[in-house]
């Protein structure tokens, strides 16, 4: 793989190759770049399973606290915001309301 050096001073631009240690370093950026993203797919994939499993609380006959359940599913949606995201702990989920 190639690079590209920039030389400012005489408005140049010159193509080397990456050094091995170059290339192994940028190739683990990829795979890093890779896991966080299929690691983001399977948060939202839970996320999205976890609110689909609580739709029910949101119907209008259903006997359970509607407010502490929306909060819940709020939580949920903004999972993604969190600050450990993608890297979450089970702790960082919120708690599911009692039934």
């Amino acid at each position: 793989m190639k690079k590209a050096i920039i030389d400012c001073s005489n408005q140049s631009i010159e193509s080397k190759d990456f050094t091995s240690e170059e290339q192994s370093a940028f190739d683990q950026q990829i795979i890093d770049i890779k896991n966080e993203q299929l690691t983001s797919k399977n948060i939202r994939e839970k996320r999205n399973a976890l609110l689909a499993e609580s739709d029910w609380t949101q119907i209008t006959d259903a006997t359970v606290d509607k407010t502490t359940w929306a909060t819940y599913r709020t939580s949920l949606r903004n999972i993604t915001t969190h600050s450990n995201f993608p890297d979450l702990e089970e702790a960082d989920w919120p708690t599911k309301p009692e039934v």
